[in-house]
C-alpha cells in the first residue's frame, strides 16, 4: 500500500506540447513517455500523485490549433539514482 507520507521526492513529467514556440518532435514525446514508464516501473517505484491536464488554443491564419498536454507528478520514497542531477 502506498502512503503519501512516504513521498520524499517528486518528479514532474510533461507529455505533449506545452510550449507553442518550441514544438516537441515525435522522438521527444516518446522520450517523455519512456521516462514516465520508467518512473512507474523501475526501482524505486514511483506513484502518480497528481495529473495536470492543460491545453492552449492557437490562431494560425484562419485556422485554430489546439495543443494538449498532460503533466504527471510522480512521487518517490527517495530520489532515484538513474534520474541523475536533472
Amino acid at each position: 500500500m502506498f502512503d503519501l507520507t512516504d513521498v520524499k521526492f517528486i518528479k514532474r513529467v510533461v507529455v505533449g506540447n506545452d510550449n507553442p514556440n518550441q514544438m516537441r518532435s515525435d522522438a521527444q514525446l516518446e522520450e517523455a513517455q519512456a521516462l514516465l514508464n520508467r518512473c512507474l516501473t523501475d526501482t524505486p517505484r514511483g506513484f502518480i500523485i497528481g495529473v495536470e491536464k492543460s491545453f492552449t488554443i492557437l490562431q494560425i491564419g484562419e485556422h485554430q490549433v489546439v495543443l494538449q498536454w498532460l503533466c504527471y507528478h510522480v512521487g518517490f520514497p527517495r530520489k532515484p539514482v538513474w534520474l541523475g542531477e536533472g
